[in-house]
């Protein structure tokens, strides 16, 4: 079965791919009846070299993503993942050339047929009395014997476009071009590792991978490396790569040691998360200056794809200061990132975080509680919202994320490390505020800035006493700020409709002569009841909200937990341990 692609048709990918990058672009230019992209301002570098280079499509933002003054002058690209045409090849040279360039470098990434078809076209040219160089770029670190064809061109060629176009663009002459970036070339590796294939348009995947492996050293084209292994943490195989394309015993390595001077990139093929990007990025920052090597400059992104690949690459290329100003040089490339011109290791990535503010003294006790009988109600709440997990993640499941059981377990296990540190306070107002900034730290989610929010406006009104009345007018406190912000209503299917209930029946706190036990026993029966009810309601706030009514036909979660909470802070209350 062909995978799914958002294209007009297989046919015409590469042609409309190119056209949306010029159309959305205006330094760049189609050059007419080829596939080939060119700087907009040809005129402007009359008497300078001009750097052509390309390949298959199916590697973006590479290879067009990288014209702009500083780096390409142009690009010919080919069908997906195949060389381009010699005649497009031949006319991309003879337009430079005709714009009164004084030679033209073909940066080649080293695969057979761009090998073969910028060879061919390089000859032609030069019969035509254009003088024309080619560099082929061979940066593959996989192979540890070498192979006849001699290592791949891979996404190290984009740093050789950068090097290239800086001394292009300072005046540089061409064959002091093609001498400095081929010297440039032998100092770089490249590994790339993938978690499963990619797939050509109207294609099935080059390669099956089992759920625990991962593909080792594989190439921009879908192609399988030289090995698998087992799937493992982001740490693990990055330190894998490293050490592969670092061994000795490694005729494609790159001589990187401790003391070394290097610029990294951390490469997307193309279907990896952000996510996960900056994790990897994270690992080879900590696991190369862990060996010593000092990272001057880290470029993180998507640079040379393989179509939808999950996977990433990365490339070290060993640098001194001359050639470090040559990667810091200006351009508009519009691929290229926009980064600080400042070393990576030896920065500080941290800053103190601010003194919390002096907490006013407060001699109010929670109705004659004390810290240890606080703490058993809090861990009363705890066990209770702990045993609910599974429950409430079944639930939750219907509105999408199944994650409610999760968000509130997480919040219970962070009292839980609070009230290990020490006794919480038995002062209301600033047990509320404690928990407040606890659970907006530790819960996450929706879920934890609305306990947030609730646990810091419910906490003012108990500063000054802490009778029945104020307890209920914490509750009112406290619902109007999750109204306010949250935007949800009684009615709308959230945890505010068990809130609310509990909140009309502890009205009664603030009459005369009310009894605790009692008001709060029906204000619990009035929650629970309330969540119950939720499974009859229209989703109208939330996540929820975006799910058809059909779908909802169990209690929402977080009205179930809210009410689980009142239940067991009542429990805990009437026990004797309290």
């Amino acid at each position: 079965m062909t995978s799914k692609k958002l294209l007009n048709t297989v046919a015409g990918c590469a042609d409309d791919a190119l056209a949306g990058l010029v159309a959305c672009n205006p330094s760049l230019q189609l050059l007419q009846g080829h596939r080939v992209a060119l700087r907009s301002d040809l005129d402007s570098l009359k008497g300078r070299v001009a750097l052509l280079s390309g390949g298959g499509s199916g590697h973006e933002p590479a290879h067009a993503g990288f014209i702009g003054k500083g780096m390409l002058t142009g690009v010919i690209a080919g069908a997906v993942f195949t060389s381009p045409a010699v005649g497009s090849i031949l006319a991309a040279i003879r337009a430079v050339a005709q714009a009164g360039t004084v030679g033209t470098l073909l940066i080649v990434k080293n695969y057979t047929g761009d090998r073969l078809n910028f060879g061919l076209a390089r000859e032609q040219a030069r019969a035509e009395g254009i003088p024309v160089e080619m560099v082929v770029i061979g940066d593959d670190s996989a192979f540890t014997v070498l192979k006849k064809a001699g290592r791949r061109g891979l996404c190290g060629t984009v740093l050789i476009h950068k090097v290239a176009g800086a001394l292009a663009e300072a005046g540089v002459g061409l064959e002091e071009i093609t001498d400095r970036v081929s010297a440039v070339a032998k100092a770089m590796g490249t590994l790339g590792v993938s978690l499963s294939s990619c797939s050509v348009p109207g294609s099935k995947p080059t390669f099956e991978l089992s759920p625990d492996e991962v593909e080792l050293g594989l190439g921009i084209h879908g192609e399988a490396g030289v090995r698998r292994i087992k799937m493992a943490s982001a740490d693990e195989i990055v330190t894998l790569m490293l050490d592969h394309m670092t061994a000795s015993s490694n005729v494609s390595r790159v001589p990187v040691q401790s003391g070394s001077s290097v610029v990294l990139m951390v490469n997307n093929l193309g279907g990896l998360s952000f996510l996960e990007l900056g994790t990897v990025a994270d690992a080879a920052v900590r696991a190369l200056e862990g060996r010593g090597v000092k990272i001057t400059r880290a470029l993180v992104g998507t640079f040379m794809s393989a179509l939808e690949m999950p996977g990433i690459s990365l490339t070290l290329l060993l640098v001194d200061e001359p050639l470090l100003k040559l990667i810091d040089a200006e351009t508009t490339a519009s691929a290229w990132p926009n980064t600080a011109k400042v070393s990576v290791t030896g920065r500080k990535r941290s800053r103190p975080a601010p003194a919390e503010p002096l907490e006013a003294p407060d001699s109010t006790t929670a109705g004659g509680l004390t810290s240890k009988q606080v703490a058993l109600v809090l861990e009363r709440v705890c066990a209770t919202l702990l045993g609910l997990e599974e429950h409430l993640n079944a639930l939750d499941r219907a509105a999408g994320d199944g994650d409610c059981g999760t968000t509130h377990s997480r919040a219970a296990r962070a009292i839980q490390g609070w009230l290990k540190e020490g006794p919480p306070p038995a002062s209301p107002a600033q047990l509320l505020s404690k928990l407040s900034l606890l659970l907006l730290e530790k819960m996450g989610g929706s879920s934890g800035a609305l306990y947030g929010l609730f646990l810091t406006a419910a906490a003012q009104p108990l500063k000054d006493k802490t009778d029945l009345p104020a307890w209920s007018a914490a509750m009112d406190a406290g619902l109007e700020a999750m109204q306010k912000y949250g935007k949800a209503t009684p009615g709308d299917r959230t945890m505010l409709d068990s809130l609310w209930a509990a909140r009309q029946v502890l009205q009664a706190w603030k009459s005369p002569g009310a009894n605790l036990f009692q008001v709060l026993t029906k204000a619990v029966q009035s929650a629970e009841a309330a969540a119950e009810a939720t499974k009859n309601m229209e989703a109208g706030a939330g996540r929820a909200s975006y799910i058809s009514s059909a779908r909802l036909d169990q209690p929402d979660p977080g009205a179930v937990a809210a009410a689980a909470i009142l239940r067991a802070i009542l429990e805990a209350l009437q026990s004797p341990a309290v």
